[in-house]
């Protein structure tokens, strides 16, 4: 960090304090990131961005306010706790407004390894974005591109509250990708690879995601659409991560508190069957969503949402859990402008025990999901209707390209239904292998 967070944090937090306010916290942000993009042999785009911000709540009673600020000169600050504190007496009062308890907060930071010490130099990029943009070109069949481009950033977190905590990370993400066309004219089909990871070592290698790219457009070729019928649906692991992402707003302690969720009456429940695991776990080291401690503080740790097919818990901050009535599990998340909420960190879907070759070898007529479309998704019934393309499946075997149709069914049933292979990879922030689902609709022709 350039500056001293923690000099400024507690400055603030005083002069809140008395200015008036009953509590306050206060985030100190600062970040620097750098990309590049590279299309048809010929540099594009070199950017470089730095930014610093501040943000501080403060607590009258029951009433609360927030300010934020990416001045930080001594005028600036000096301003804030006061107009702050104004603007708290005049909010209307929240039942449910409060920091974290200070038995819950973190003492013990974990060590995960999330900052690569080595910040790449544009030059540094420029050849990743040139490298995967030419693996993906060479490719047999590729015809254009939409670029390839390759970025860095560091950002590095503090969080102070009046009740003593303070706690800082900091963290980097290397990232690489590339689109590309395979085809001529109305028959073209594009595809894309990319990659991330907290250290430039574990990023895969630029030739092998433009290569992937490339051979993933020239598969796309010549698609067709199918007539309406229900099928086993067959989830490449990006599209089934997606899934996972509904099942953790169905499970988000606001979604809950409000009563707008499908699985608001599950908990204790076999939503998944059995032998199926969905993990939350905030301290996988070099994790891409990896924090020592969350938004408020709160001491985190890694989590069975579901446990053998059952919903063991929601996913909650310090306000849905007082509205529910039960304690926080570490899952507040926040910016410098607003209140925090719940959200996951490293989720994933435990693997199942069968290849993928098995998982679709007794499929006689069935679909293969590698990209879906749309945001046809009931949050409060489940009801999920998304267009999609990708592959049929013939006796077990993929047989070829197609586009066009529409999947639709019930996320709870779809849940109860679902078999995963062996596959997966920490690859994104939510993570899960190759899934099945039995007997979904699909729309087509």
């Amino acid at each position: 960090m350039t500056r001293d967070p923690q000099k400024i944090l507690s400055s603030l937090l005083d002069a809140a304090k008395k200015a008036g306010a009953d509590a306050a916290d206060a985030l100190y942000v600062e970040g620097v990131s750098s990309s590049v993009s590279y299309r048809l042999g010929k540099l594009e785009d070199v950017e470089r961005a730095e930014s610093y911000d501040m943000g501080l709540r403060v607590f009258v009673g029951q009433k609360i306010a927030f300010v934020s600020s990416t001045d930080f000169s001594a005028e600036a600050l000096a301003g804030l706790p006061d107009r702050a504190v104004a603007m708290a007496r005049l909010a209307p009062e929240d039942m449910f407004a409060g920091l974290a308890p200070k038995d819950r907060l973190a003492t013990k930071l974990p060590e995960l390894d999330l900052e690569d010490a080595t910040e790449p130099s544009a030059d540094s990029l420029i050849a990743r974005a040139r490298e995967v943009e030419a693996a993906a070109l060479a490719v047999q069949g590729v015809t254009n591109s939409e670029g390839g481009g390759a970025s860095f950033s560091r950002s590095a977190v503090a969080l102070a509250t009046s009740t003593g905590f303070y706690g800082r990370y900091a963290a980097t993400s290397h990232s690489l990708g590339v689109a590309v066309l395979a085809g001529e004219g109305t028959g073209m089909e594009r595809d894309y690879d990319h990659a991330s990871a907290r250290h430039a070592g574990d990023l895969r290698k630029p030739s092998d995601i433009g290569r992937t790219a490339g051979e993933k457009a020239v598969k796309r070729l010549n698609p067709r659409s199918m007539k309406s019928q229900s099928v086993p649906v067959v989830f490449h692991p990006d599209e089934a991560a997606g899934l996972l992402g509904h099942f953790a707003g169905a499970i988000s302690g606001s979604a809950i508190a409000r009563g707008v969720s499908f699985l608001k009456d599950r908990l204790g429940e076999q939503v998944f069957a059995a032998g199926i695991h969905v993990i939350d776990d905030p301290h996988r080291v070099r994790g891409l969503r990896s924090k020592p401690f969350d938004g408020e503080g709160v001491a985190n740790a890694r989590r069975a949402l579901i446990e053998d097919g059952k919903l063991t818990s929601w996913m909650l901050d310090c306000a849905s859990a007082k509205q529910l009535g039960l304690q926080t599990t570490g899952h507040a998340s926040r910016g410098t402008g607003g209140p925090p909420s719940p959200s996951s960190t490293n989720l994933y879907l435990q693997a199942g025990t069968l290849p993928v070759k098995a998982l679709i070898a007794d499929i006689k007529q069935g679909f293969y999901v590698t990209e879906l479309m749309g945001m046809g998704v009931n949050g409060v019934t489940g009801d999920y209707s998304r267009g999609a393309s990708g592959f049929w499946i013939e006796n077990g075997e993929i047989a070829f390209p197609v586009s066009e149709v529409t999947i639709a069914g019930n996320l709870k049933d779809m849940f109860a239904r679902l078999t995963p292979a062996d596959d997966l990879e920490f690859r994104h922030g939510v993570n899960a292998p190759t899934v099945r689902i039995e007997g979904m609709t699909l729309a087509g022709a």
